[in-house]
């Protein structure tokens, strides 16, 4: 069950790819780090990889998003750290601070329409087919961006939350990001702004000025702080929600990184402990990781070329694995 389903009971149609031929709006690929072309034996070795696994263990990163137009935080060049000197909020002055909040919310309300209309890219299609063939035991992803489960993935921990959700920190109550978009409407009938470039977390950048005047609706249950229902910068992931993904690791025999630096010790830890086990583990990524150390195979190429979705024959997970980018069957 993934953890859309297990909190908050928000449902996505999933995507069927048939009326997209690219979920990359025009302009959007410069969030996508320079690359070239995944040479075909490093292809060759690593369907091998995924052909040998019985019970593949997949994480991913915002690596795996940018191709479906989200920026990402580090990559060199094109990243949000590299492009502005905006930081993501901390998770100490959302909770102490109703101006932060203010801000916070404002900034999240003129980016939702832009970062709640992207859609699942190739390697996310792939991913949810790994899953339907059985060769994805299950998948872990640092993204909050709920493109996985609008893919149709169901054997799925979103490691961070989920920025379609919403929770309130007085008495936990989960509701639905758009339910909330509605609700600064009816409060905030004259308020405008312009949206410009959108973070990975749905935040947009406005002056102090333009958000004086925009009001935040309270929980309608108690009364309590709306937070999104993600994890902030500063904050730590659920111990629940820890365990539960280092269980569905014991269970795996083989780990694959794709689109993550994993410079984030939420994510890195689960590579630590897949060394303690001794599972193979390969990474596709741009760029370096804090776990190439770790891999016994790593891969510098773009996730939806390398794992781009096709029809499957058959019922057997060991065929038609993943293409090049030039579609040629390896």
């Amino acid at each position: 069950m993934s953890l859309g389903e297990a909190v908050g009971g928000l449902h996505f149609r999933p995507y069927t790819g048939k009326t997209r031929a690219s979920s990359v709006p025009a302009g959007l690929m410069n969030f996508v780090p320079a690359c070239s072309t995944t040479d075909a034996h490093s292809l060759e070795l690593l369907q091998d990889f995924v052909t040998r696994a019985r019970r593949l263990f997949v994480m991913t990163g915002a690596g795996l998003s940018t191709e479906s137009g989200i920026p990402d935080y580090r990559s060199e060049g094109v990243g949000l750290y590299a492009r502005t000197d905006r930081r993501p909020m901390q998770y100490a002055e959302f909770v102490r601070s109703a101006k932060s909040r203010q801000r916070y919310w404002a900034r999240n309300f003129v980016g939702w329409p832009q970062f709640s209309s992207h859609w699942p890219n190739s390697a996310h299609k792939a991913l949810q087919r790994w899953e339907e063939r059985g060769k994805l035991h299950w998948l872990v992803t640092q993204n909050v961006d709920a493109l996985h489960s609008k893919a149709g993935q169901k054997r799925l921990t979103e490691l961070h939350g989920c920025a379609h959700r919403v929770t309130c920190l007085g008495c936990g109550a989960i509701s639905a990001r758009e339910e909330l978009q509605r609700r600064f409407i009816s409060l905030n009938p004259e308020w405008q702004a312009q949206a410009g470039t959108v973070a990975p977390d749905g935040d947009v950048f406005l002056e102090d000025e333009q958000v004086l005047h925009f009001r935040v609706p309270s929980c309608d249950d108690c009364g309590g702080i709306l937070k999104p229902e993600v994890t902030f910068f500063g904050d730590s992931v659920n111990k629940a929600t820890v365990q539960f993904v280092h269980e569905r690791l014991a269970e795996s025999d083989a780990v694959l990184v794709m689109g993550s630096s994993l410079q984030v010790y939420s994510g890195y830890r689960f590579l630590l402990a897949a060394r303690d086990r001794e599972m193979p583990v390969a990474i596709l990524n741009i760029g370096p990781t804090r776990a190439d150390h770790l891999a016994e195979l790593k891969v510098s190429g773009r996730c939806g070329e390398v794992l781009q979705p096709q029809i499957y024959k058959g019922l057997s997970t060991s065929r038609q694995i993943f293409t090049s980018s030039s579609n040629k069957e390896l």
